[in-house]
């Protein structure tokens, strides 16, 4: 199945359309969508997105990282939501190369799960709330964006394995995310050598580190989130088919 959406300038928008869930159903496809950054929405990009129909962004990143990259184009009809789930910015360009990005990136996962419930949980609320075709982003569509992607495919009912395959599908993009890195800093040195990249293996610890705090993805959105069954049924009626 062909998930990324062309793009002269977006290079991770994909739909999360088409995964089987436990009960047998199939997630709606043109209905939930997941980006890197539409502040570099121009010209025919913009275009293309309008065909999309979509009704509402959520983007996880920080204010000034939008205040500093742009934010999607206003429009009539268009709901924006920023709600920054990750609480503690870090430079991942700038990492040490010795770094592990599958232990690195799990805790880092971690701490965002614990950090942003708050922001999370409005997420959640958002999309359960959504009758239009939506997207949530933040700058390259991998680790934030990764992290309510799983959350959502996860109440959903759609298998790990799924969720952990769409994670890495990040990997097509990388070459392209790496170099416009290069061409927005070519003053500075690219020190992480794992930037850009989604190897399984993230995911997968990020999953069980879940499982062995909370017992499920489930568990945590209730314990952690606060999320109650009305929620997820709210996501299950919008998200799946009938």
């Amino acid at each position: 199945m062909k998930r990324h959406i062309a793009f002269d300038r977006l290079y991770n928008f994909r739909d999360l359309g088409g995964y089987r869930t436990s009960d047998g159903r199939t997630v709606r496809w043109g209905r939930l969508f997941r980006s890197d950054s539409l502040g570099k929405l121009q010209g025919e990009d913009w275009e293309r997105f309008l065909a999309l129909g979509v009704r509402t962004v959520i983007d996880l990143r920080h204010p000034w990282e939008v205040k500093r990259s742009g934010r999607v184009p206003s429009f009539p009809g268009l709901a924006y939501h920023n709600l920054s789930i990750e609480h503690r910015p870090y430079d991942q360009a700038g990492l040490s190369p010795d770094i592990d990005p599958a232990l690195f990136l799990a805790d880092k996962y971690t701490e965002v799960a614990h950090d942003g419930v708050n922001e999370l949980r409005r997420a959640l609320e958002i999309i359960a709330d959504d009758t239009s075709p939506l997207v949530f982003h933040c700058h390259s569509g991998k680790d934030r964006t990764g992290l309510l992607a799983m959350l959502v495919l996860a109440l959903l009912g759609v298998h790990d394995d799924d969720i952990i395959a769409d994670f890495a599908l990040t990997e097509l993009a990388t070459e392209r995310l790496v170099a416009e890195w290069h061409a927005s800093y070519p003053d500075l040195t690219l020190r992480w050598p794992a930037y850009g990249r989604a190897p399984v293996e993230i995911m997968q610890r990020f999953l069980e580190s879940l499982a062995t705090q909370y017992g499920s993805v489930h568990d945590y959105a209730v314990k952690q989130l606060g999320v109650d069954e009305e929620l997820i049924t709210g996501l299950r009626i919008q998200l799946l088919q009938p």
